[in-house]
């Protein structure tokens, strides 16, 4: 996707005064443009895939325009922790990094029927909200693979690639975890769970392993054959994208480790009330996996009984690999592996 750095200043007069640039993503307009209110949401969340939920949102709220910025999960997180920009609902898949901004005092409190009947694990302190779980697939190329066994678990991809390297030569794909804020929260859960992921990320990078900021356009490679495989995309995205029999989408049966999509309203929002309205109809949309611009997993999607899931838990645990020595330590041993 195409970004843009946009003056914050400039934005369809969603700020009040100029300040320091960020880099904006993509941007949608959602509802009548003389609404009398309007909701401002910074989210990770690809436009395309949202913009369903919104027009849905909107359908009882004539009166309201939702103006929806997209940006990184790292944007959002420095954008919201130097108070740089006013927004009125945070969206990301950045567990831990939204976990960090409510933790640092960054969110304002929200209760209301739909928040109280999530279970414990699935809000912290009345500020943070899950309203979906997002499993970290691999996506592969059935043309790619023609002939050869197809994978179940990372123990099967690593003997696949050591086998056949000519298959996976410059064609596997993965998160630029320096940049991806995302990828180094699924990395960092990967290498909590087992080992195997070390051994992986070597293989990997053995056959030339290319990094990408986003899962869109790793899904978008698989499905046109630049890529055999990508390994720890967005479920959701895949599922949602891989709409042709070429493309595989694989949640590996040794473990799944599945984040959670959250959202908080901002310390200083503007619109607070509509920002708990959204929260609630997110938390619908995910309960009830309504149609629309996500999918939850399918089967036991909110219980604690899977055991091929590792969900990453909301709390202070998810504040070690943020500090700056351990992040620097995981980053250095990440790239002897990958960047062969």
């Amino acid at each position: 996707m195409r970004k843009l750095v946009v003056s914050l200043g400039l934005i369809l007069g969603l700020f009040a005064a100029p300040l320091p640039a960020f880099e904006v993503e993509n941007h949608i307009s959602v509802g009548p443009s003389d609404a009398r209110r309007v909701l401002r949401v910074l989210s990770t969340g690809d436009a395309e895939f949202f913009e369903p939920t919104l027009r849905d949102f909107l359908r009882n709220l004539p009166d309201v325009r939702v103006e929806y910025t997209v940006a990184s999960s790292g944007e959002l997180m420095q954008a919201l922790d130097r108070d740089t920009v006013d927004m009125d609902l945070a969206i990301s898949i950045a567990t831990d990094l939204q976990t960090k901004l409510v933790n640092d005092g960054k969110a304002q409190p929200y209760s209301s029927l739909a928040t109280q009947r999530l279970p414990a694990w699935a809000r912290w302190r009345e500020h943070l909200f899950a309203f979906t779980q997002e499993p970290a697939a691999v996506v592969l190329s059935r043309k790619a693979l023609d002939g050869l066994p197809l994978p179940d678990n990372r123990q099967d991809l690593i003997a696949l690639i050591r086998d056949h390297p000519d298959r996976f030569q410059g064609k596997v794909g993965t998160y630029d975890i320096r940049t991806s804020g995302l990828g180094y929260l699924y990395a960092t859960q990967d290498a909590r769970t087992s080992d195997t992921y070390w051994r992986l990320s070597e293989v990997m990078g053995s056959v030339g392993v290319r990094l990408y900021c986003c899962s869109s356009q790793m899904i978008d490679d698989v499905a046109s054959g630049e890529l055999t495989m990508a390994y720890n995309v967005l479920g959701s995205y895949a599922r949602e994208k891989s709409n042709t029999d070429d493309v595989l989408v694989l949640l590996p049966q040794d473990y799944t480790v599945v984040a959670l999509r959250t959202a908080f309203i901002p310390r200083d929002s503007k619109a607070p009330e509509l920002a708990g309205l959204m929260i609630d109809h997110l938390i619908s949309q995910g309960w009830q996996a309504a149609p629309g611009a996500f999918s939850v997993l399918e089967e036991d999607a909110w219980s604690d009984d899977t055991q091929a899931l590792r969900r990453i838990r909301m709390g202070p645990g998810l504040l070690v690999y943020l500090d700056a020595f351990k992040k620097a330590a995981f980053l250095r041993e990440w790239s002897s592996a990958v960047l062969q």
